[in-house]
């Protein structure tokens, strides 16, 4: 399949602080089986985790991922990104996440497994946030949230550059 596109156009996954290996390397072969890219906002676990491998390393020469060491560092490394680009993806987000327009270049933050993202950032971007409706339990698994959104943006997107049987 062939994901060459403009890094402008690409839609970006962005994990913060995640926490368990097993999600990192199924959203790392989400992004490589769709073409989207990844960021990784530390602190991280070792990125050489057994676990991490099993659950898709072997993909990982096929992303674009960038790593980066806090929040800080990512926004001062992405200035140029404008928060309207930007979707923060939490369990108690304003807006329903097939209520929004996706854009490509658009940037979808997803928090660590435990506690999610800062209150105070979802706060601040309070009309950038989503939710995935549910019931009965706390939240989704990690790796299920990421694909369920990164497929609805992708469908409004009309499924840019990838290929269907």
């Amino acid at each position: 399949m062939n994901h060459a596109r403009s890094k402008a156009d690409a839609l970006t996954i962005v994990l913060v602080h995640p926490r368990i290996p097993q999600n990192t390397g199924n959203i790392a072969r989400l992004c490589a089986a769709t073409g989207l890219r990844l960021h990784l906002i530390g602190p991280l676990f070792q990125l050489d985790d057994r676990k991490l491998k099993r659950a898709g390393l072997d993909y990982w020469p096929l992303l674009d991922v960038s790593v980066f060491a806090s929040l800080d560092e990512w926004q001062h490394q992405q200035a140029s990104v404008q928060s309207d680009r930007w979707w923060l993806v939490e369990v108690g987000g304003r807006h329903c996440y097939t209520d929004v327009q996706f854009r490509p270049g658009d940037y979808l933050f997803f928090g660590d497994e435990e506690q999610g993202l800062a209150p105070t950032w979802i706060a601040s971007h309070a009309d950038r946030s989503l939710h995935i409706p549910q019931c009965g339990v706390r939240s989704l698994n990690l790796s299920n949230a990421v694909a369920v959104v990164s497929y609805e943006a992708l469908r409004q997107l009309d499924w840019p550059h990838l290929k269907t049987p």
